[in-house]
């Protein structure tokens, strides 16, 4: 543990004793039915956890506390919408090693870092690894309100992202080997009866092969083909 911590007050959150809010589940709701925004707490300090609890929760967030990587790691859901705002100095694992192990498991949770100091390296390992902010304490409401905002639309980016990823491939997953293997000669321009000569067949089998292909994949023209292709990072068949 770090030393005794002054009585700091983020925009007028801390008092003079630390707050009385629960620090179990989630810290509020949101009315109408909308999809929340999740805020995982990281820190140590029971006193910065508490503050920021209540601060996000009063603003609409479903605030997830955790004092330390270890707890966090238990109860994060990869699957949830939101960002994790970690302190950057905790025992055993600080907020650049859980940042490290988030990326090591493939989740893409954007980050917003907390520290005491301004640590110029430490910021600049944070951003390089793909960190949304990186504050210092003690960070100002509309500061952690803008960064917030920033992950977001990173969040909300990278899950569109990846939906359209899994839904390429999906599309895919319809296709038999060997339609695949039309696909591939197609986008490299080769006409129908030049795949039939390479894949050792006759040129009225590669059009059937083609049209269920495309129909398969709700395509009309090569160009829709070829840019679907390049979603889906299919190689060029060598002719």
């Amino acid at each position: 543990m770090r030393g005794a911590r002054r009585s700091v007050c983020y925009a007028g959150v801390f008092a003079r004793r630390p707050c009385a809010a629960a620090m179990h589940g989630s810290t509020a709701a949101m009315s109408g039915g909308a999809t929340m925004f999740t805020v995982y707490l990281v820190d140590d300090d029971p006193r910065v956890l508490t503050s920021l609890a209540r601060l996000l929760g009063a603003k609409g967030y479903d605030v997830r506390p955790a004092k330390s990587a270890d707890e966090f790691l238990q109860s994060h859901d990869p699957s949830v919408p939101g960002c994790a705002i970690l302190d950057l100095s905790m025992p055993r694992i600080d907020g650049l090693k859980l940042q490290q192990v988030l990326a090591h498991d493939g989740v893409q949770r954007p980050i917003i870092f907390l520290s005491g100091t301004g640590d110029i390296p430490a910021t600049v390992r944070a951003m390089r690894a793909g960190a949304v902010d990186f504050l210092t304490k003690p960070v100002h409401k509309e500061q952690l309100f803008q960064a917030i905002s920033r992950a977001e639309r990173v969040d909300s980016e990278g899950r569109q992202a990846r939906a359209a990823v899994t839904a390429v491939q999906a599309r895919l997953e319809m296709l038999t080997p060997r339609e695949r293997q039309v696909l591939s000669h197609v986008i490299a321009g080769r006409l129908n009866k030049q795949i039939a000569g390479d894949l050792g067949t006759v040129e009225k089998t590669i059009k059937f092969h083609r049209g269920r292909m495309m129909k398969k994949l709700g395509l009309r023209t090569v160009a829709d083909l070829v840019r679907f292709a390049e979603k889906a990072g299919i190689t060029i068949a060598n002719s």
